[in-house]
């Protein structure tokens, strides 16, 4: 089949061949795939998802001194522990009834932006596009990369190369000068999250009440100034994946088929307004509104509610296909919640994690991971939720609230406007990322470069108001709190790759209960109770393969650039079996060299 012929339509007799990806290195555990892929109709008829490695964090929490959680849970993620300690914080302060003064959420914030910037960078630029790099296309879809040679790239003026083939070249790994580009720019943005919490990945200054930088007029004006390095290289990487993306779907007719999924969003929302948000949660709703990237939960397109009340009572953790017990006879840690609405069971408030290891079997049982979903009392279903990666359902979320309305960034109910200055060799550039068509494989790693964008723009707010606390004297950064007897708390928070919540208990002065929530339990859910599979399962199977190899030379690269999509964090090996005891392995990390076959 040629880069540009229509996919057949007639079906064949299948051909079907079991293969497994296992492990692919995820943040929380190893992470396997196991498929049957269908080479008549090159198409994936069967997915599962599995996890290996049981983490136990909720079961160790118990007993503990509360103000210990941001410390302990920022080391259940090498990568985005920052975003634990952020989100312990938020559910300690409404726990403990504490407000930190602004110019500590502003820090904060700037130091969340700065972890957007850096591993979103580092993903997609040293990770993601090692599957649409010249070496990796040139593997699997020659046909295709003999049109990106002769197909000129339309933001050409913006990015410096002239055809789509020269941009894959820039990602080859090692020698591609964008992937060489994007490893100077992690270590500035990772400079620049230091400069607001001290260290990276497990922060040394975020604490409930409060941080702990020092805020001198240089602590922001040595965060300006890196920034300011950066914001040409943003405006780049937008327009070359814009071109590369655009690029696909015009050369591989149904490539939209690739990763898509019934859109089925979920946004726990992200940088707190210090003027409204005082984390009580009879007020929730309404400071989670004013929050600068908007909460909310998408089905089919239409926002559902965007009150984090809503969302949190909505909870649910299923089983059905994970090792463990159900816990729904034992006692309720919480019957209601701080309004009055009754809490269920299912609910993380209540749950009591109880695992049972046992052998894998795809009939039953064969994931670590549980089943996170959000009940539609609307519908009566149990949504397996996904994150797009983090960026594709915070945009999403934020276009269709159309509430958020900054100097920098403004959302108009159908896109997010994206204003960025003046940099080193580009002008004052406006960026509009339009809420698309579907939700794939595609548009989850297209809206990545944007919210780099966006929160390097974010970022220039939250400087200039933090500097003018400084200006005006207003340093405070912490605001003294006790501990109470007994009380509960939530914090919703996005992880760089999603939805993460972090759910407390506390009962003399200890923690009774606690249980985190981040994104890939959501992403990586096996099938629930109800046999629903979860968003790899259900974005994976059915998808069609558009790889030219044939089963004794397939590398599933359209298989993983879906899984990736979805941004499940630093990818290092894949190995995989082609049945009859044949072993294939390919590599997919920092290290795939230009050469490698």
């Amino acid at each position: 089949m040629t880069a540009t012929e229509a996919r057949p339509t007639e079906r064949k007799p299948p051909e079907l061949v079991d293969m497994s990806w296992d492990p692919i290195t995820r943040i929380i555990g190893n992470l396997g795939i196991y498929t049957k892929i269908d080479f008549a109709n090159r198409e994936v008829v069967e997915c599962h998802s599995t996890s290996s490695l049981f983490r136990g964090y909720s079961v160790f929490m118990k007993g503990k001194d509360p103000r210990d959680a941001g410390f302990i849970t920022s080391r259940i993620c090498g990568i985005c522990g920052d975003n634990h300690t952020t989100c312990s914080d938020y559910a300690q302060q409404m726990a403990y009834g504490v407000k930190p003064p602004p110019l500590a959420e502003h820090i904060v914030n700037l130091g969340e932006a700065a972890e957007y910037m850096f591993d979103h960078t580092i993903f997609q630029d040293n990770l993601v596009f090692v599957d649409f790099c010249e070496a990796m296309v040139k593997a699997t879809n020659p046909g295709v990369l003999a049109r990106a040679e002769r197909t000129e790239a339309p933001h050409g003026d913006i990015h410096g190369y002239r055809t789509i083939a020269d941009i894959m070249r820039a990602f080859n790994p090692f020698e591609g000068e964008v992937y060489k580009e994007a490893l100077k720019v992690s270590r500035v943005t990772r400079e620049m999250f230091c400069l607001m919490e001290g260290r990276h990945v497990h922060p040394s200054t975020l604490y409930p009440g409060g941080v702990g930088t020092m805020p001198q007029p240089t602590t922001f004006t040595d965060y300006l100034s890196r920034l300011m390095r950066v914001i040409d290289f943003v405006k780049k990487a937008v327009a070359m994946n814009d071109d590369v993306f655009d690029f696909f779907y015009e050369a591989l007719p149904g490539y939209e088929e690739v990763g898509r999924r019934r859109i089925l969003l979920g946004c726990w929302g992200a940088f707190q307004d210090p003027t409204t948000v005082d984390y009580r949660y009879e007020t929730m709703n309404t400071w989670g509104k004013q929050m600068y990237v908007t909460p909310g939960i998408i089905v089919d397109g239409e926002l559902v509610t965007n009150n984090l009340v809503d969302i949190n009572l909505g909870l649910r953790i299923l089983l059905g296909s994970s090792y463990y017990e159900d816990w729904v006879n034992e006692q309720p840690f919480v019957t209601h919640d701080p309004l009055g609405n009754p809490v269920d069971m299912r609910h993380p408030w209540n749950q009591t994690t109880v695992p049972v290891p046992q052998k894998r079997n795809f009939d039953e049982k064969y994931s670590w991971v549980m089943s996170p979903r959000w009940y539609d009392k609307r519908t009566d279903q149990h949504l397996a939720l996904d994150t797009g990666g983090g960026p594709l359902a915070r945009l999403w979320s934020t276009a269709l609230n159309g509430l958020v309305d900054t100097p920098y960034v403004k959302a108009t109910g159908h896109s997010v406007r994206i204003s960025l200055p003046k940099g080193e060799s580009l002008p004052e550039t406006t960026l509009e990322w339009r809420i698309p068509q579907w939700s794939n494989t595609i548009e989850r790693d297209r809206a990545r470069p944007y919210f780099i964008a966006y929160a390097a723009a974010m970022a220039l707010q939250f400087l200039e108001e933090a500097m003018g606390l400084v200006r005006a004297g207003e340093t405070k950064v912490f605001q003294n709190y006790e501990v109470p007897d007994e009380a509960i708390g939530c914090g919703f928070h996005e992880a760089v790759r999603g939805v993460l919540s972090h759910h407390l208990v506390i009962k003399d002065k200890k923690i009774a209960n606690y249980h985190p929530y981040p994104p890939t339990p959501w992403n990586a859910s096996p099938r629930d109770m109800y046999g629903t599979p979860g968003p790899y399962e259900d974005a994976v199977q059915g998808q069609p393969i558009f790889e030219e190899n044939g089963p004794d030379d397939f590398k599933g690269v359209d298989i993983m650039r879906t899984v990736r999509s979805f941004d499940p964090c630093l990818p290092c090996g894949v190995h995989m079996y082609v049945g009859k005891g044949k072993t294939l392995t390919t590599l997919h990390s920092p290290t795939y060299g230009a050469n490698h076959g």
